[in-house]
This record gives C-alpha cells, sequence and structure tokens, in this order.
C-alpha cells in the first residue's frame, strides 16, 4: 500500500496528479484543497481517495490534515505533494507588501507548515518523498510577478536544504518547475503553443521526482531559462525586459505553476 497526499486538488495541476497516481498499483490518495464539491467529485472518479477540505493558511489546517491520515489511513504518508500555491500580479510598487505577505503566506509558509505536521509521518514510513511544486518562476523572475517568483525562490532553497537533511531519515525531497501549463485559471489562449505545457506533464514530472529525481522543468526546455540567469545575467535581465516579456506578464493573471 503506498499512501499519497496531494495539495491544490481540486484542479489543474493537482487533479491530473490524483488521476496520474491512481493509476499507480495499491495507491490510496488523501486529496486537500478548499473546494469540497470538487474533491469529493474526484475522489469518486479515481476511487480508493479519501479528502480533506481546508484553506492551508489557516491555523488549524496542519494539525486537521495529520489527523485524518492518523485516523483514515493508520497514519501512513509515502508521499506528500505540495502542489496548493497561487499567484497574484502586479508591480511591487503599486501593490506594496500586502500582496508579498498573502503571496509567502500560501506558496511558501503554508507549505512549510503542513511539512512541519507531516514529517513525523513521512520519516515512519520511509522510503517517503516530498515533491514541492515550484515554478520556473523561481529560477527567472519577470516583471510584474516578483512576489510570486520570491515565494518560490524561497521554495526552491527550503527544498533542497531539506533534501540534505531528511536523506539520513529515508525521506526525498525534489522540486518540481512548471513554465506556463494551460489550465483552468490560465487558458494560455494569447501564448505560442511551443512554451505552454499541460497538467499531465506536470503529472508525469512529479512521479520522476517522486522515484528518485532531484528535479524537473516543465516543459524540459525551460531548464536553459534557469542557466542562462546564472551563466548570462544580463542577456536575461535584457530578454526578459522587452516587449514580449511584457505581454507575458499581462497575460498570466492566474497562477502558471
Amino acid at each position: 500500500m503506498t499512501v499519497a497526499l496531494i495539495t491544490g486538488a481540486s484542479s489543474g495541476i493537482g487533479e491530473a496528479t490524483a488521476q496520474r497516481l491512481a493509476r499507480e498499483p495499491d495507491m490510496q490518495l488523501v486529496l486537500v484543497a478548499r473546494r469540497e464539491d470538487r474533491l469529493r467529485a474526484l475522489a469518486d472518479q479515481v476511487g480508493n481517495a479519501t479528502y480533506v477540505a481546508a484553506d492551508l493558511t489557516a491555523a488549524d489546517a496542519p494539525e486537521r490534515v495529520a489527523a485524518h491520515l492518523r485516523e483514515q489511513h493508520g497514519g501512513r504518508l509515502d508521499l506528500l505533494v505540495n502542489n496548493a500555491g497561487a499567484a497574484w500580479r502586479g508591480e511591487f510598487g503599486d501593490v506594496g507588501y500586502e500582496n508579498v505577505r498573502k503571496t509567502m503566506e500560501l506558496n511558501f509558509d503554508a507549505v512549510v507548515r503542513l511539512t512541519e505536521a507531516l514529517l513525523p509521518l513521512l520519516r515512519a514510513s520511509s522510503p517517503s518523498a516530498i515533491v514541492n511544486i515550484g515554478s520556473t518562476a523561481g529560477r527567472v523572475a519577470r516583471g510584474g510577478s516578483a512576489s510570486y517568483s520570491a515565494s518560490k525562490f524561497a521554495l526552491h532553497g527550503w527544498s533542497d536544504g531539506l533534501h540534505l537533511e531528511e536523506k539520513k531519515h529515508g525521506v526525498h525531497v525534489g522540486v518540481v518547475m512548471p513554465g506556463f501549463i494551460k489550465t483552468e485559471g490560465f487558458p494560455a489562449k494569447e501564448l505560442p503553443k511551443a512554451i505552454v505545457s499541460t497538467p499531465d506533464k506536470v503529472a508525469d514530472a512529479i512521479v520522476d521526482v517522486w522515484r528518485g529525481k532531484a528535479e524537473r522543468f516543465v516543459p524540459r526546455p525551460y531548464a536553459v531559462a534557469g542557466l542562462l540567469r546564472y551563466v548570462a545575467p544580463r542577456l536575461t535581465r535584457r530578454v526578459l525586459s522587452g516587449g514580449g516579456a511584457q505581454r507575458l506578464t499581462t497575460t498570466t493573471g492566474a497562477d502558471s505553476s
């Protein structure tokens, strides 16, 4: 038996991940998101799944999820997919600290708090894994989404350190870094198809990281952008300050991860 918990499971990447993992042998899923009706429908669809309707920024959310695992799955947890997240676009001079605060609260703080609550279960179930859903924006920032990039840069750095700390406990920690992904909140109609991927592709990448990879970009060529940020930072800034990059910023009002 394998128990996998997916946050942000009610749509997009989380929903696709649930459908993908449901095909694994002896898999039991725990679905977490705010929309209970969507969770119930997905649990019925994939089968062998339970769910917790929760806002992960709430103070009691981590313990509620941990209690559900203890009560419904005997305290077992083999895979934690920290997928829940959001982006509120806007330039810092316009939206200020409040935008940074609420983005960090969901995309970073909530991930850390939930992981803290579930880490004892992951260690007890080892070998186990944590897959954090970062973003290409956590390697290369764009104007208009500095708060989002900050949250994902933080998540990536924390994930790298956590991997080193938890390896001795049998808990593998890896990161999936999507670029532009076509989802319910981000139809991507104005972007070239070559630079847009699908939630199903991200779900496949999550499985790869679960099975031992350190990180995966989706689509894979986005890894070049991450590399250029470090070997040619001036060029990267010049490209991202161009008109094409500005159009990308204004057309991605929803979370692209």
